[in-house]
Parts: C-alpha cells; structure tokens; sequence
C-alpha cells in the first residue's frame, strides 16, 4: 500500500501538461493547451488539458479528470500504477511491500496479464545476461548485429532457453497462474489423454524483443528463432490478447514518443533491429510496424505527436510496392507523408549501422521525397514505354490524392502530377472528381441498404426542454469549485414591509466566502440538491472548504472515483470548451467570470429560489383544483403570497413576468 504522504507528493509534483504531452501533441492556447483527442479519431482538436486547474477535458469522448485519471483511461493503469508511475518519472521515492501469493489472485484479470509480461520480460532480460546458454547465443547473436550493452539493456531485450518448458516451469514456481501465462501466449497448453494437460513455451530457443505500450507497460512480444528449423517461423509474436492488439501497438513508441514531438517527425520502418540500431546511432524518432501491415490505428498513434511521417524502404522493389498500400492510409489520416528508399541490399539497419550520424541524417534529409515525387518516378518507371501502364499509373496516383482530406493540399499535388506526368491539369481534375463522384455513389448506395435492413418508423419529438433545475444545480457546484474559498462581498436580500405596508426586499451587504454564501442560503430556504451526483459533490466540496484553510483542487479530485471525476473536471473546464472556437479571432470577446463573482453567486441562489418557488405554486394549484373544502381559502392565500415573493425575486434579477 502506497503512503498518504507519497500520494500527495506525487499530486503536488506532477505536472499535467508534461505527462499528458508524452503522449499527445500539445499546442499552447492561451493560458491552456490543446491537442487531437487520444480517445477518438478526429481532426479537428477537442482535447484540453488546463495547467492551471491541472484538469483535461476531452470534449469528444465526454472523459475528463486529473493527472492520475489520464494514465487510468489511456493507458489502463491501476490507481497504484499510475502513482507509481508518476513517481517513477518524477524520481519520488515510493514504499512498496512486495505482493504476496493472495494479492497476485485477488488482481484482475487484466492486471494478472499485465504482471505475468512484466515478469516474463525480467525472466528473459536474467537469462540473457547471467545464464551461459544466455550469455553463448542469445548475447552473441546481439553483439553481431552491432548492439552495444547499453542498446541491449535500454530495450529490455533478453533470451529464452532452448528447452520445452524453461520459462513456465520457473514462472509456475514463482506463483504466477497456468491461466494467465496461456492467456497472454507465453505458455501453450495441449490437452494430452486421460485429462493430462501438456505445457510448453511459445518462444522456446529464441531471442527476445519485449513490445512496450506508450508508457513503457510490456505488452507482448517478438521472438527471433537462432536455430535452422525449416518448419519454425524465423520470427513469432505472441498472439492477440486481451493487453495486446498488434493492429495498435507500434514498436518502439516508448523510446520514441519524446524525440517524435521534439522533431515534429517520425520514422517508420519495418522490423525490431531497423528501430534498435537507428535509435543507437543517435536517430530516435524512429518506430515499427512490427512486421504488419500499416493499420489507421497506428497512425493515429503517431499523429498525437506529430502530423510529420517518413516512411523508410528497403532497397527491393517488392518491398517498395507492398508499402505504397499503407501511404494511402497516412493520407486518409490528414497526415504529410515523405518516403525515402536505401540503395539496392541496404535497409535502415545496416545503412544505420554502416554509416556515421551525420551521413544518415544528411541521406535521410536528401533523398527523402514528397509522396506525390516518389511514388509518380516509381511507377512512371515500369510504365515508360507502355500508353495504357501510364494511364494506369496517372489513375493510381490520383487515387492517393482523392485520399487527402485537404482541398489546398489535393490541388498543389494535382499540380505536381501535371507537371510530372506531363498532362493537362484538367483531366487530372476530371478524374479526380469521378473518383469523389464513385465515392459518394457507394456512401448513398450503402446507406440505403442499411435504411433498408433497419426500417425505422419516425415519430416526431417534440424539442426536448432545458432541465432548469439540473442546469442550476450545476452553476452551484461549478461555482463552488472555482470560487469556493474566496472573500466576496454580496448583497443580501431581506424580506420587510415598507411604510406603505407592501412587501419589499431591502438589500443588506455581507462579507463572506463563496461555500459559505452558498451554504448558508440553501440551509435558510432548506434546499437540498436533486441530483445524486451533484449532491455528493455538493457535500465533498462543502467539507473540504470548511476544513482546510488551504483547499487544493487537486487534492480534492484524488479522492474521487471515476465518474464523479469525470462530471467534475466536465464543470470545470467548460469555458475551455469555448476557447476552442476562438472567439477572439472572429473579434469576439466573452466576459470574463472572474469580473463578477458577487453577482454570479447572487442570481445563481435568485434563480434557484424563483425555480423553487414556481414548482411550489404549480403544486398548489393542483391542489385547490383537487379540494374544495374549506382549506382552499387558505392553499390561495399562499399561492398569492409566492407570487408576490416570486414577483419581487424577479424583479431583482431584472425580469418581466406576465
């Protein structure tokens, strides 16, 4: 168990901007940052995070929260993990006493998942340095592709003894369930006759390459086979579990995320070795598709830290070809694509290796092409001589660029072909629009059969009306957590009779803090929040306040759970919502809050009270339309007199009954 005091260190030390920008491209705005959303797919930025306020608000998934809450949505942590984590980053000392057998069951199933790949990526990384087998073959084959002790031991990677059962025989012994090692694929298990269950490694004899999610959790993993067996497959993965989706995972994100953002672009290679041996060389915003195919959900990992993608090829025209597919996808992501191609038996690990810093950094900057340029000399290549490949190639091309999700962008490459390609703008231009009008065709065509499958009756609704008193309800609490504990001077409203002997609220000025203002005024009218949510807040918050001199946000949202927090940090960064749409730049100025506290807090209460009162008045009337009997003089004197209160409040708040 993690220590009060730690925790509170950790909150106090964390900077929100800085953890949430390892893994999404922030840009200042104002006083707050901005970014796409890691939680959707989207272009247009709908994520802010507040340094201030230390909160981030995805306004297109509706999560919201703190520091801790982040590591927990995005990367799925544990509450002690993502303090750990935080801790980890921030070099804070942490006590941890050591799980026992109990705790390890009691874990849920993905977090038995998640020790297991840890425990198996510390299992591999031992035998490689410190078993002779280890030392012999796994070692040496690592020191023959050029990778220095650091490299080695900076990417985890490690050794698995060629023997049927080394790995989960020991990892059996050391309390780690059968389930969980068949689960994350570590372990096969085959049913043998009379119930016997056969068990065996996965990644028997081979070296070892753990997969990392962007803050550094071990997902899985890669395995080279050393040995000649003409039936084993030269590199295995583990299979897709419930921590590891090969489609979203890119290899070496980890090591990479910091030097993408910092370059504002990201090398993307092939294989293990092409991402370990740039890296060593001094190049580190490099990552891999591990093997796969391109997939838009790892580009969209990429594009959190840059819209910036270079696509590194090997020398041979197979593997040229088969790359071009994922350019297009890169393009449908709103992404700048360059490509650049080594000579001919070269790929980014040996040319890495080869060669110094300097003269792969100047070989990456010369020959690295615009999409458009490499791809039209590709292909204008095998179709010189040949009237219809050529037509062909001036089609494929401009299949890419019907890709693009920018007018401006797709007429500069348009351009560019012409020029190339040496053809008429305006054909290119025709092309273009048959393939939006073909696109747009299959759009309709798939909607109508979709209309067609799920044939819905429509009934008009009527517009659905503001819950006022939800609405209200809301502006307390986001009062309360903005303004809670400041002084404020207010002017109190008290009910007395003038000369004339008519009802009047005569104004009396009290100095109070805002949770006080707000609390007393709910008490006197005996108001208690509706909504659930609300009120638990209501009540935190009320308590915090009162308690501690100095209230802190901060420390306040650590002891919520989840979907309090959520509602929360959606109340607090409302205004962020607006910034978004950058009044400003259309010479547009909204008032700032801050001016008016007093006032904010007077016709918040005001409001709430006419809201109650017109409830009242509604139910008696239902009353006096019920009974008759001689209580209904009195049930009308009462309707009156809240009509005149109700009156007088909104005269106050500058409104016209009818």
């Amino acid at each position: 168990m993690i220590s009060k005091t730690t925790i509170d260190q950790v909150y106090e030390t964390a900077r929100l901007e800085e953890v949430i920008g390892d893994f999404v491209q922030l840009k200042k705005s104002g006083s707050n940052f901005k970014g796409l959303s890691p939680f959707s797919d989207e272009r247009t930025p709908s994520f802010m995070v507040s340094p201030v306020k230390q909160i981030w608000k995805d306004f297109s998934s509706g999560k919201g929260g703190n520091v801790v809450a982040f590591l927990m949505e995005h990367e799925h942590f544990t509450y002690p993990e993502a303090i750990k984590y935080l801790a980890k980053k921030y070099n804070i000392e942490i006590e941890e006493t050591e799980q026992t057998d109990e705790q390890k069951e009691q874990a849920n199933e993905r977090e038995s998942m998640f020790l297991v790949s840890e425990y198996a990526s510390k299992y591999f990384i031992e035998t490689l340095w410190e078993s002779e087998p280890g030392k012999a073959i796994g070692l040496s084959y690592f020191k023959e592709r050029g990778f220095s002790d650091d490299t080695i031991k900076k990417f985890g990677l490690g050794y698995n003894p060629n023997e049927w059962e080394a790995f989960t025989k020991t990892a059996l012994e050391n309390g780690y369930q059968l389930e969980f090692l068949e689960k994350t694929g570590l372990s096969i298990v085959k049913e043998q006759t009379q119930g016997e269950r056969k068990k065996f490694d996965r990644f028997k004899g081979r070296v070892m390459f753990p997969i990392h999610s962007m803050s550094g959790r071990v997902l899985g993993f890669g395995g080279r086979i050393l040995t000649n067996e003409k039936k084993a497959a030269k590199y295995l993965n583990s299979p897709e579990s419930d921590i590891y989706h090969k489609s979203k995972v890119l290899y070496g994100i980890y090591y990479a995320k910091q030097a993408i953002a910092k370059e504002d672009n990201c090398f993307l290679v092939e294989g293990y070795t092409d991402v370990i041996q740039m890296h060593q060389r001094g190049i580190e915003n490099v990552v891999s598709s591990s093997g796969t195919a391109l997939t838009p959900e790892q580009i969209r990992l990429i594009n959190r830290l840059t819209k910036n993608i270079t696509v590194l090829f090997d020398g041979d025209a197979a593997g040229l070809r088969a790359s071009l597919r994922g350019i297009d996808l890169i393009l449908e992501q709103g992404m700048n694509v360059k490509v650049c191609s080594f000579p001919e038996g070269e790929d980014p690990d040996s040319f890495a290796k080869n060669n110094a810093y300097e003269d792969v950094v100047l070989y990456l900057e010369e020959n690295a092409k615009d999409f458009i340029q490499f791809k039209t000399s590709l292909l204008a290549e095998e179709a010189a001589n040949d009237p219809i490949k050529r037509a062909d190639t001036v089609r494929d091309i401009v299949n890419s660029i019907s890709k693009i999700p920018d007018q401006i962008q797709k007429e500069i490459y348009i351009q560019e072909c012409a020029k190339i390609m040496q053809i008429s703008e305006e054909v290119l231009y025709n092309t273009l629009a048959q393939i939006g009008k073909k696109g747009v065709a299959d759009a309709n065509k798939k909607l109508k059969q979709e209309q067609k499958a799920f044939q819905v009756v429509k009934n008009e609704q009527a517009t659905e009306k503001v819950d006022v008193l939800y609405e209200l309800e809301r502006k307390i609490i986001e009062m309360l957590l903005l303004y809670g504990d400041q002084k404020q001077e207010f002017e109190d409203l008290v009910l007395k009779e003038n000369e004339e002997g008519d009802l009047i609220l005569a104004p009396e000025i009290v100095e109070a803090k805002v949770y006080e203002k707000v609390y007393l005024d709910l008490q006197e009218d005996e108001i208690e929040l509706t909504n659930e949510s609300f009120r638990t807040i209501y009540y935190k918050l009320i308590e915090g306040l009162n308690e501690n001199e100095d209230f802190s946000i901060n420390t306040f949202l650590a002891e919520l759970n989840q979907d309090i927090m959520q509602e929360v940090s959606s109340i607090l960064m409302e205004e962020e919502r607006y910034i978004l749409h950058d009044w400003e730049r259309k010479d547009i100025y909204p008032k700032d809050k801050k001016n008016g506290i007093a006032q904010l807090v007077g016709e918040t209460i005001l409001t709430l009270r006419c809201n109650l009162i017109k409830n009242r008045i509604a139910h008696l009337q239902k009353d006096t339309e019920e009974n008759r009997s001689e209580e209904h003089k009195e049930v009308v004197e009462e309707i009156m007199n809240y009509l005149q209160l109700n009156k007088l409040l909104n005269a106050k708040l500058n409104r016209v009954l009818s």
